[in-house]
């Protein structure tokens, strides 16, 4: 499972950046814990030092996606929204926190919508619906930890 919606993809010629063309304004097919070829997304080189607002870029009426590191254990995702997109309610087994590192975004969370601005973040907790909205174009960080079954009851 993973964090980015990759199998979703276009590859785009940049063996690390994958596009998500949207043809509607609502997106069904997000997961932000779907399953994951590997071959779609890689890990950035370690040990270097990244911009991190830089690793993608907006595309217009898109949503991009890129996998900072997956491991078995947990992973790493930013992505971009365009202003606009919206990715539907889904649930996930695991927190997932977000994190905004460009613009603004609305997480809604179960019935409650809450607006993130630059640097504020939040966890998203497990078995919740959730939902992204871009009233403006935001860029964000996920990470899930595959963890926290020992929490269910």
């Amino acid at each position: 499972m993973e964090t980015c919606p990759s199998k979703h993809f276009i590859a785009t010629g940049q063996p690390k950046l994958l596009y998500l063309s949207i043809m509607k304004k609502n997106i069904t097919n997000f997961n932000p814990l779907s399953q994951n070829d590997g071959k779609s997304s890689m890990d950035l080189e370690k040990s270097n030092v990244h911009i991190v607002v830089e690793i993608l870029e907006y595309a217009p009426h898109s949503v991009v996606s890129k996998t900072i590191l997956k491991k078995a254990t947990g992973q790493i995702c930013v992505s971009s929204l365009d202003a606009g997109e919206e990715l539907q309610e889904k649930t996930s087994p695991f927190d997932i926190y977000i994190q905004i590192i460009d613009g603004a975004a609305v997480v809604g969370i179960n019935d409650k919508n809450y607006k993130l601005r630059l640097g504020e973040g939040i966890i998203i907790p497990a078995h919740t619906l959730h939902r992204f909205h871009a009233s403006e174009q935001f860029k964000m960080i996920s990470t899930v930890i595959k963890s926290g079954y020992e929490d269910l009851e």
